[in-house]
């Protein structure tokens, strides 16, 4: 079953927004909770991402660590368990060190992969496995530095049909995702009526995601680009994720008139 690991993945890989003129968009202290639910009826899981500044090698940069469980009647179906975990730089965005470790109903991966840029080589470690790769990469973004990566992106001159395209390094190859621009829109939340702008991510098929186009992105159109809500169409009903709890913006959060 990739339900679960559809909405949690797609948090982690494809909530992603974009900066306007010169204010940070992010800082230390971010943290970001979602819920999850199967056709608006019953609660699925829960998903958390958090954003600090550390010290890695003597150097200051940001880290991220994000987080993905079942809950309720999921869980007894098919119990989540994932963690992800990136440092990164803070300018420009690059990944520097990834961890990732999830349990997926008995399927479970732990790998740690460090991105050497003097030979611009991936070098992952895989402990279930006992195996280390080492892939050469030209400009990639690992799944969570990925999110912050996009958010600096000037969204200003958006047009209908626009896209950006960038490589994201995962399970030790390098993956093309593109985000389509829809439309501007303003929806209900918990918190109000909020001003968004609407995006679809574009993914190859069969992968993490088993539509090209099955995933539509609702992101707050202001200084904090936070993504609010995220709809997956099924065969059967949807899934969707949406913000329930947020502290630590970096800018003010800005709700509909």
């Amino acid at each position: 079953m990739k339900i679960c690991k559809l909405i949690i993945c797609g948090l982690l890989l494809t909530f992603t927004c974009f900066s306007q003129e010169k204010k940070e968009t992010f800082k230390g202290g971010e943290w970001l909770r979602y819920k999850m639910s199967y056709s608006g009826f019953f609660r699925a899981g829960t998903a958390v991402l958090e954003l600090k500044e550390t010290n890695l090698n003597g150097e200051k940069v940001f880290y991220s660590k994000g987080t993905g469980w079942t809950s309720g009647l999921l869980k007894w179906f098919f119990k989540v368990d994932d963690v992800y975990e990136s440092y990164f730089d803070k300018t420009p965005v690059k990944p520097i060190l990834f961890k990732r470790k999830i349990n997926e109903g008995g399927y479970k991966k732990h790998r740690i992969t460090k991105f050497d840029y003097a030979s611009n080589t991936a070098y992952v470690q895989d402990f279930k496995n006992q195996k280390d790769t080492s892939i050469v990469f030209s400009k990639v973004q690992d799944m969570l530095s990925s999110f912050y990566y996009l958010r600096k992106q000037d969204a200003k001159t958006l047009k209908k049909g626009d896209e950006l395209a960038i490589d994201m390094f995962m399970d030790s190859q390098v993956y093309p995702f593109k985000l389509r621009f829809l439309r501007k829109e303003v929806i209900k939340t918990k918190f109000g009526k909020v001003k968004c702008l609407v995006f679809r991510p574009l993914v190859q098929s069969g992968r993490i995601f088993k539509a090209e186009e099955s995933v539509t992105l609702w992101i707050t159109d202001d200084a904090n680009k936070v993504p609010i809500k995220m709809k997956a169409d099924l065969a059967v009903g949807s899934l969707r994720a949406e913000l329930e709890a947020y502290k630590g913006l970096a800018n003010n959060f800005k709700r509909a008139d």
